[in-house]
């Protein structure tokens, strides 16, 4: 990009970006921060946990959290992809770059996290620590109690999300390069009076990069609503059974018909359908159908994304039949639903 310095503020319109910040760590349960290549933030801090918040707010602290940034971004990109570090008080964070032409101008900041893994996390590094052993043990007991009260993930989880984020910041500063090179090539056409084309304006652009960033990011937060962990399913009395539920949590996204979930479980799809009846009450179909509404409701209560993103990460062949069938459930079409909802 060229016409003006390159910084973070140039590339992000802080603003909006500030809004879906907000919305992004409310889904995740990560705080989020945006910073410069410095490591001074450039944006407010969205759900900065209480322990965390009570650490920068403390003037001989506050250093320490701002060279974990710099120095988490950095690692960012030598690795040239999210990085997953401990700060100097020992919680997870992750540093997701932002770079644009070879440039760092600066990163994505989240975490405020404890790791759940009962098996022990990967060896993850400690990024920063103090040698002034005093100063922290004096610290520690004023922050002790809000330390317990960090939200726990296991380490799929977080990385997932990274994922997510790193998708987010790679189209934006995709859009704004595109967006700054368009300008550019209008400003001198207009002196020759000469409208250039698509081609001319994007030399081997194609609108598929940023429309495939938008929809994997789409997809990866809803995965993170919903929860991608195969084992977030139900459990059933008859373990026949089981596969088919296991299965049904595990793929969100697919429209799975009767005779594959009998084949998983291993029976004729007659004899799965009558003992899916027996066991759970109502037929696979109609359970499948008010299963994908719950997971409908959930999306709309908890996220931004478009009701046709909604319908294609339920499985559903066309937003109509979506609408229709969430509808039939709720008497209330999604958008409906999602206007009352969050009045």
């Amino acid at each position: 990009m060229t016409g003006e310095p390159l910084s973070i503020q140039t590339v992000f319109d802080l603003e909006k970006w500030e809004r879906l910040q907000d919305s992004l760590a409310s889904v995740t349960k990560l705080a989020i921060l945006t910073v410069d290549y410095k490591g001074n933030a450039v944006t407010r801090h969205s759900a900065c946990q209480s322990f965390c918040n009570a650490v920068r707010q403390d003037e001989d602290l506050l250093p320490y959290c701002q060279k974990c940034d710099s120095r988490g971004g950095l690692e960012a990109v030598r690795s040239n992809k999210p990085y997953i570090y401990l700060c100097h008080y020992n919680i997870i964070d992750i540093a997701v770059p932002v770079m644009i032409d070879g440039q760092y101008i600066g990163a994505v900041m989240a975490g405020q996290v404890r790791l759940s893994d009962s098996s022990g996390p990967p060896e993850l590094e400690q990024i920063l620590t103090s040698k002034n052993k005093k100063l922290y043990s004096e610290k520690w007991e004023k922050l002790k109690d809000h330390y317990a009260d960090l939200p726990v993930m296991s380490y799929q989880e977080i990385v997932t999300i990274s994922n997510m984020l790193s998708l987010l910041c790679s189209y934006i500063v995709e859009e704004a390069t595109n967006k700054n090179r368009i300008t550019e090539i209008f400003d001198k056409a207009s002196g020759s009076g000469t409208l250039p084309s698509l081609s001319e304006l994007l030399p081997g652009y194609t609108l598929r990069y940023p429309e495939n960033a938008r929809r994997e990011a789409a997809h990866l937060l809803a995965g993170t609503t919903l929860g991608g962990e195969a084992g977030d399913g139900e459990r059933c009395d008859n373990p026949v059974l089981q596969p088919a539920f296991d299965y049904l949590f595990a793929h969100k996204n697919e429209s799975v018909p009767l005779k594959k979930m009998a084949e998983l479980c291993h029976i004729s799809p007659s004899y799965f359908s009558r003992l899916f009846a027996k066991e759970i009450g109502e037929s696979y179909s109609g359970y499948a159908a008010r299963l994908k509404i719950v997971w409908a409701r959930q999306l709309l209560e908890q996220t931004d994304l478009p009701i046709s993103q909604i319908s294609a990460e339920l499985g559903f062949n066309e937003p109509g039949y979506f609408i229709k069938t969430f509808k039939k459930y709720e008497n209330a079409t999604p958008a409906v639903y999602r206007k009352y909802y969050r009045k």
